[in-house]
């Protein structure tokens, strides 16, 4: 593909590799492959997920820092991987489902803007919004339930106060497939999926504006780039500036950085909606057979805990968390792809 960056009188030009679509993929490379590489960097941000979902359900604020000092004094460092085979059990399936729906939607609806006479960039940018949304949607059938049961083991033994429901139905799982068994025994199929409708809330318009944002962040960054290289040709008096062709660290480096601005800024806009899915998920009903609090109540008692600023506990972690995750998730998401072509031309 070849990015025209800074103003038309320069002439400089970007020739980055080209976009590698569904068809040119090798399907058995791609998912093996990308099972190992994404269970490697899970297992790298685990620990600040956990964080995350600890201090999502405390019922005050308490600093990172603070949450994760306790955490290591109090249970050991394996508390920082607490559910984390279960949460990776459901990630393979879950990752695979999301890159399928996501490559095949962005190959299909990319074609068809381009047929109806969109420009380049906006085709793109439409794609990636409506691969993102397809993506985050199919991706949840499968990891709402895990998310559910990771969670709650997340928050296990995470509190003292014997008034806090949470973490007094979370002390007694043994493990994941106790704690499936336990919330199937007293919710039913619904408590698996407790809180899905939310999670379709935040994830599906958060992964439709991240691709977005994405795309569009990539072409500012390489116009940054293309423009600070013509200003140094006019300085050189290059008349005829050669256009740019960046190797492959380069082209990582713009990606990564492209992909943790769209990550920071999903994590602040959806922040409120991840806590309120994330207390739904880890609550269970009473033994009465009552169900737990709905959407509203949890806000509600947000509220009465710390005030509007309650939705944001948590903030540091996930946006920390989001950047990295979303700067290691497309660096290896990329990286995966141009390993798993069925030729290496389209690298050039």
């Amino acid at each position: 593909m070849s990015l025209r960056a800074a103003d038309e009188e320069s002439g400089q030009e970007i020739h980055i590799p080209a976009d590698i679509d569904w068809q040119m993929l090798d399907k058995s490379k791609f998912f093996l492959l990308g099972a190992a590489l994404f269970s490697g960097v899970s297992a790298t941000l685990y620990p600040v997920v956990v964080l995350k979902t600890r201090q999502q359900v405390a019922q005050s604020q308490v600093s990172c820092m603070k949450t994760a000092i306790s955490l290591v004094r109090l249970e050991g460092f394996r508390a920082l991987y607490r559910g984390f085979g279960t949460s990776l059990i459901g990630t393979i399936p879950a990752r695979a489902l999301y890159m399928a729906a996501l490559e095949v939607t962005k190959s299909n609806v990319g074609t068809a803007t381009v047929r109806l006479g969109l420009a380049e960039p906006t085709a793109a940018t439409l794609a990636n919004a409506a691969g993102g949304l397809t993506a985050a949607m199919a991706a949840q059938l499968v990891w709402t339930p895990i998310d559910v049961v990771s969670q709650r083991l997340m928050v296990q033994g995470g509190c003292n106060n014997a008034k806090n429901h949470m973490a007094n139905s979370a002390r007694n799982y043994v493990s994941g497939i106790d704690a499936f068994r336990k919330i199937l025994y007293t919710d039913g199929p619904r408590g698996l999926y407790r809180g899905f409708g939310i999670s379709i809330l935040t994830y599906a318009p958060s992964n439709a504006v991240w691709w977005a944002s994405y795309s569009v962040a990539q072409r500012l960054i390489w116009g940054g780039v293309g423009y600070y290289l013509c200003r140094k040709d006019d300085e050189s008096n290059n008349t005829k500036p050669n256009p740019l062709r960046p190797d492959s660290k380069t082209v990582m480096a713009v990606q990564g950085v492209s992909a943790a601005i769209a990550g920071g800024m999903s994590a602040l806009i959806t922040m409120p909606l991840d806590t309120i899915k994330t207390r739904l998920q880890v609550l269970d009903g009473d033994e009465n057979g009552r169900r737990g609090p709905t959407a509203m109540q949890t806000v509600r008692n947000l509220v009465k805990e710390g005030g509007w600023t309650a939705c944001y506990r948590g903030l540091g972690p996930r946006w920390v968390s989001m950047s990295m995750s979303a700067t290691t998730m497309i660096t290896t998401y990329e990286f995966l792809k141009r390993l798993s072509t069925k030729s290496q031309e389209v690298l050039t």
